[in-house]
């Protein structure tokens, strides 16, 4: 049973700092915007408490985004659409306080769901950790997972963990401000991997299960007049990492790669 609640800090500061906001009308057509930076604190750890009690831990450790991007290394366009987007007007601080408040992590480029997705899978911790977010990417990640958005429980095999990777890098992700394929949609990418999955049955291995749903990718890139260099992109973009896919040390990434 897990002990420690593996939080997506920068979802709860986002949440905290935005509720702390509030217009008001002055008349004759006058409209300012405040922030109450005590309000959003105790928002923060509200829902920090809320979750812990939720999922019966003892300890919370809350991951964070680095202000810098590994992935915008591999797809420059990568979240460009959000550079235009008003952040809350507390937003810096909450996080400030928050990482300095609570047991936090943040390293290197790696985005805050690259940690979750490494330490929850991660051997050595196995059972550990229960990944608490609402964010829809993280069913990319074999582990244990707490919605806190929606109060829902559930597992992810790494079947299904796999098998979503390969939806995103189809469908992509408007929301992170990649593609995907051209004219693929979730329904069309989930039947483009169905019939990979049909084709792999019942004799598929898990490596020539994912070599399986490469092959059908790159082909249906390829009918959209994209390159398997492109796919390879989105891939990489779309991809959660786990444990052995980032060096502590060095602070590199290792890409993923498809299988052949």
């Amino acid at each position: 049973m897990p002990t420690d609640a593996l939080i997506d800090a920068d979802i709860l500061a986002f949440q905290a700092a935005s509720s702390a906001e509030q217009a008001t009308y002055w008349g004759d057509g006058m409209w300012t915007l405040h922030a109450d930076e005590k309000e959003a604190k105790r928002k923060f750890k509200g829902m920090v408490d809320s979750i812990l009690e939720r999922t019966n831990c003892d300890e919370a450790t809350l991951v964070w985004s680095s202000t810098l991007n590994w992935r915008k290394g591999v797809y420059e366009p990568y979240k460009s659409n959000r550079a235009d987007v008003r952040k809350p007007m507390v937003l810096k601080t909450i996080r400030e306080w928050a990482q300095e408040e609570f047991h936090s992590i943040v390293e290197g480029s790696l985005e805050g769901d690259d940690l979750l997705g490494i330490l929850a899978t991660d051997p050595a911790l196995d059972g550990k950790y229960i990944v608490c977010t609402i964010d829809k990417d993280m069913r990319s990640v074999p582990a244990s997972h707490y919605n806190f958005g929606k109060d829902e429980f559930f597992e992810v095999s790494e079947f299904e963990a796999d098998k979503y990777h390969m939806l995103q890098t189809l469908s992509g992700d408007p929301t992170d401000g990649y593609s995907g394929c051209t004219g693929i949609g979730p329904k069309t990418a989930e039947k483009i991997l169905i019939a990979a999955i049909e084709e792999g049955t019942p004799w598929a291995k898990p490596e020539d299960m994912k070599a399986l749903y490469w092959k059908h990718i790159v082909k249906a890139y390829e009918k959209a007049g994209l390159s398997e260099e492109f796919a390879l992109s989105q891939a990489r973009v779309a991809r959660i990492l786990r444990h052995g896919e980032y060096d502590f040390k060095t602070g590199e990434v290792k890409l993923w790669t498809p299988a052949t």
